[in-house]
């Protein structure tokens, strides 16, 4: 499809995520990923094989095309650079989690973007996946009655290279976000205290001292309930999402992300952000993550990364 109607993506960063979108909105009806840039030779090559067209810069797509918007699946560490690219050409962005390493990162990233008039989303998918809609919806009825406590674990089938690992901000960083957001998202609260405690064991050599395989996380909502976050990199199986919500009148628990079902539901999900921002861009509607959301997030990961950090160093001086 290339019709007048089609929303064209230009993907930045032809990693391990930037596939997963590219696989998501493959057929697509109305959103399609028609450009791609990465800076690595061999990325490039592999995406012009299947008939993408690959530049090395956000500049030298911009010298040849007009997409519609810029889908940012770099590393964070470039994310707020590559929002200020965009900025400049005006070209909006759906930014994938987190915005930034620290929640200055993200402010930074989405004031560039406001100063610019920019459409700005930030890629948490699962506000897109169904279950937790319908979950969401039940908690803000009131059919749960008062939040007391929520449950959110997220265990990947295994850890991620350690280039990755030490680049990402950490566990909490990388993976963390997505609870903490989760959390905030479904009960409408905020987190207003971290307590975490992190596993012994790190399988990795090269990551010690700067990553860990599993950690927990106890929060304070503003609500008055609690939450806990659990965490982990060695999951047999396959990638594994979890949540359950105690009320004062129900409880739920859900198994958003099995491993028997593959990829599917995140790419169900991503096939609808992607709308969801095509939304945004075209009438002003999202029902997505924005700058406020991602700062927030991140603010409690820094806070939970902090107590690791700390806790690391007292354990080194014993």
């Amino acid at each position: 499809m290339t019709g007048s109607d089609e929303f064209r993506l230009a993907l930045v960063g032809a990693g391990r995520m930037g596939h997963h979108h590219l696989r998501a909105l493959s057929d697509h009806p109305t959103v399609r990923i028609r450009y791609v840039v990465d800076p690595v030779p061999a990325a490039r090559e592999a995406v012009a094989a299947a008939g993408l067209p690959a530049y090395p810069g956000v500049e030298d797509l911009l010298a040849d095309a007009a997409p519609d918007g810029l889908l940012v699946t770099a590393p964070t560490g470039r994310h707020g650079a590559l929002v200020a690219v965009a900025a400049k050409a005006g070209l909006p962005v759906l930014c994938e989690k987190p915005a930034g390493l620290d929640p200055a990162e993200a402010a930074e990233a989405g004031r560039v973007a406001a100063t610019a008039g920019i459409g700005f989303q930030v890629a948490y998918w699962r506000r897109f996946v169904p279950q937790l809609r319908r979950l969401r919806e039940r908690i803000a009825a009131g059919e749960l009655g008062e939040v007391l406590f929520v449950a959110a674990a997220q265990w990947d089938g295994e850890p991620p290279a350690a280039a990755f690992r030490t680049g990402s901000g950490g566990i909490f960083v990388d993976m963390g976000v997505h609870e903490f957001d989760q959390i905030r998202w479904l009960t409408g609260q905020e987190i207003d205290r971290v307590a975490v405690q992190p596993a012994g064991p790190v399988t990795d050599p090269a990551v010690r001292g700067r990553d860990v395989d599993s950690a927990q996380a106890l929060l304070g909502l503003s609500g008055g309930g609690t939450a806990l976050v659990s965490l982990g990199r060695h999951h047999r199986g396959g990638d594994m999402a979890t949540v359950e919500v105690f009320g004062t009148r129900d409880h739920e628990r859900l198994t958003f992300l099995d491993p028997a079902d593959g990829d599917a539901t995140m790419y169900a999900a991503l096939a609808r952000q992607a709308e969801d921002f095509a939304g945004l861009v075209r009438a002003g509607r999202s029902a997505g993550a924005g700058v406020a959301d991602a700062v927030a997030v991140l603010d409690a990961a820094q806070c939970a990364t902090a107590q690791l950090t700390r806790d690391h160093e007292v354990h080194t001086d014993r």
